[in-house]
Parts: C-alpha cells; structure tokens; sequence
C-alpha cells in the first residue's frame, strides 16, 4: 500500500522570490533536499497573490528586480495578515549590500550576499526559523495561558523603545539595531536601561521574553 503524500504544511513552507530562472532552481532544489516546501514567485505581484492562498514559514526575496524591487515587496509583504513573524532574508549583490539597512528597516532579517551557496543559506534559514517557532509559541501561549491580571498590564514602552526590542528580540547585537534604526548605538543602549526599568528586568533574555505579550497588546 502506497503511503499517503504529506500535505503542503506538514513540511515548513519557504516562498522564494526571485526573477532569475538558474538562481531560482538551485536554491529550489536545495531547500526540497533539505525537506522545505518552495513556492515560487518571479516578482512582487505575484507573491503577493500567493499570500492569498498561504502565509509561509519564511521568504527569501531578491532585492534587485524590476518593478517592484525587493524593499517595497519587503515592505507590503509584511502588511499582509500573519507576515509580522515570518522571517524574511533578502539576496543581494555585492554592490547592493549599501541599501541593505533599507531592507532590514523594511522587516527583513538577514541577507545573502549572491551567488548564495546552498549550505550557508539552510544553515541560516534553519536559525531564523527557530527564532520565528520560539516567538510564535510564546505568543499563543501568551494569549491561551497568560494570567489574566498579567495580560491587563498596559504596555509601559514607547512606540521606539518597542521597536529596539523586536530587534534585539529578533537576535540582532545593539550595533545592528543601530543601523536599521537608524540611531546611535549609544542611543541604542539608553532605550535598552529604559526598557529595563519599564519592565522590571535586569537582562536582555528577560526583557525578550517578555515581548510577545506586549506585542500582542
């Protein structure tokens, strides 16, 4: 007796971005040894469509295409309903890496420096997709178990201050949060000792975790 097939979710759903035919099946058929599902969109209208249809795990977006290039896709992806987690790592040429904080201040992630090699690109997806499963499982659980005298807390951080900690949440180091914030790293850490007061924390890991629960509020 034949086994049944495994459905489309029961495999991590990768939404691979890009116009150009050769780079578009070696980094496919990377991600399907890898045991990832890829749909696959030549530009940014059409991966829009897909989001109609399935939000994905992760996307992998190529920052230079015509039309619409990858920023804004970044951009408007991140719009769509459920898109806030899911992890977004543009590919990008040498001499495009300069407009990279643009893409991270998009809601991108990471980035691949192209032609990407297979290994890095798992490797890094794997990571990223760890992060998203952690933030994505404390939010539920957040919202199913939470306290209800904790889930009444108003939420004591500015709209700034939220915003340097999704990016430390997101692992980045006080210096990338700088440079896609566009501020000082020294700015950077002063939003942090605030942070920490508001919460009540002594440590970044405590302060991240407790981010879900103000994000959902």
């Amino acid at each position: 007796m034949t086994a049944p097939m495994p459905s489309l979710r029961e495999r991590e759903v990768v939404l691979l971005i890009d116009d150009a035919p050769d780079t578009v099946r070696m980094i496919a058929e990377a991600l399907d040894e890898a045991g990832y599902t890829v749909l696959v969109a030549t530009d940014g209208a059409t991966a829009l469509k897909r989001l109609e249809r399935i939000t994905p795990d992760a996307v992998l977006l190529d920052a230079c295409m015509p039309g619409m290039d990858g920023f804004e896709t970044c951009r408007r992806l991140k719009q769509a309903p459920g898109m806030r987690t899911v992890p977004v790592i543009f590919m990008t040429g040498l001499a495009e890496t300069e407009r990279l904080v643009e893409g991270l201040s998009a809601g991108g992630i990471d980035y691949l420096v192209k032609p990407v090699v297979p290994d890095e690109l798992v490797a890094r997806l794997q990571a990223h997709l760890r992060v998203a499963r952690d933030m994505n499982a404390a939010m539920r659980a957040r919202s199913e178990d939470a306290e209800p005298s904790a889930a009444l807390l108003p939420n004591p951080l500015t709209q700034r201050e939220m915003d340097v900690l999704e990016w430390v949440a997101r692992g980045k180091t006080n210096r990338d949060v700088a440079e896609i914030l566009g501020m000082s790293p020294r700015t950077v850490n002063k939003h942090l000792e605030h942070i920490y007061e508001k919460l009540g924390v002594e440590t970044r890991t405590a302060a991240v975790a407790q981010f879900a629960r103000l994000a959902r509020g």
